[in-house]
């Protein structure tokens, strides 16, 4: 397994440098099944961090694309089951993607809250009030 850095990510989504997209690409093209390339956590955050404050994308766009990579087939995406949760949360209440991805993967682990002072991630993301 090979993991991919945003760059290349941001590459494959954006195609602003042909060569580098081209290579981008060709590395995506070549991972298999047997031999798959891995994109974690902070990769997905860093991308939609590049992707909506550098390149002016939407949300829904970036949440098209993360949501493309879980279903490459070649792809391993760290804790796919929560990325998904973290983009319909993102979809329905319009919340930061990291806000959404910390209260999914503090679900999965057992949590029965995530509290914050952020009273955005409060409505928007489904974060508790520090109590």
């Amino acid at each position: 397994m090979i993991g991919l850095d945003t760059n290349v990510l941001i590459r494959i989504a954006i195609e602003d440098d042909l060569a580098q997209s081209m290579r981008a690409q060709k590395r995506l093209a070549a991972l298999t099944v047997a031999d798959p390339g891995f994109v974690s956590l902070i990769v997905l955050v860093e991308l939609w961090w590049v992707l909506t404050r550098t390149y002016g994308k939407t949300s829904m766009y970036v949440s098209d694309f993360v949501e493309h990579l879980t279903q490459i087939a070649t792809l391993v995406v760290q804790e796919q089951e929560q990325v998904l949760i973290a983009l319909a949360t993102v979809r329905t209440n319009n919340a930061d993607f990291a806000d959404a991805l910390i209260v999914a993967s503090s679900q999965s682990h057992g949590c029965i809250a995530v509290e914050t002072f952020d009273q955005n991630a409060i409505k928007k993301a489904g974060m508790t009030p520090l109590g």
